[in-house]
């Protein structure tokens, strides 16, 4: 896991074809806006997260965030233990996004 901000963020899923962006807020969360193309798990439903998770390509690299940071930081380790080869954290999560929301 790599902690990056949204500078970083934007330049490295701009340049990277392996990019996928990975929401794990509640869906009463992410009903004020996610991040263009994000894939939306609720890490709060552990059974269902990890399961959700096995279905993904462990290959690509996976761009994570939450509200603040905290549980995307939790949803990287995890991954990481999975074998997921690339998760990048955004610090200070959504609350901190000056960026497009749709």
């Amino acid at each position: 896991m790599k902690h990056i901000n949204q500078q970083e963020w934007e330049e490295l899923v701009a340049n990277d074809p392996n990019a996928v962006i990975l929401d794990v807020r509640t869906p009463e969360e992410q009903a004020g806006g996610i991040i263009k193309n994000a894939i939306c798990i609720d890490i709060y439903k552990p059974e269902e997260f990890i399961a959700e998770l096995e279905k993904l390509d462990k290959t690509k690299n996976y761009y994570v965030y939450c509200k603040a940071g905290g549980r995307s930081a939790n949803a990287c380790q995890v991954m990481d233990r999975m074998g997921f080869a690339q998760t990048y954290n955004l610090v200070g999560g959504i609350s901190l996004w000056t960026g497009e929301l749709i």
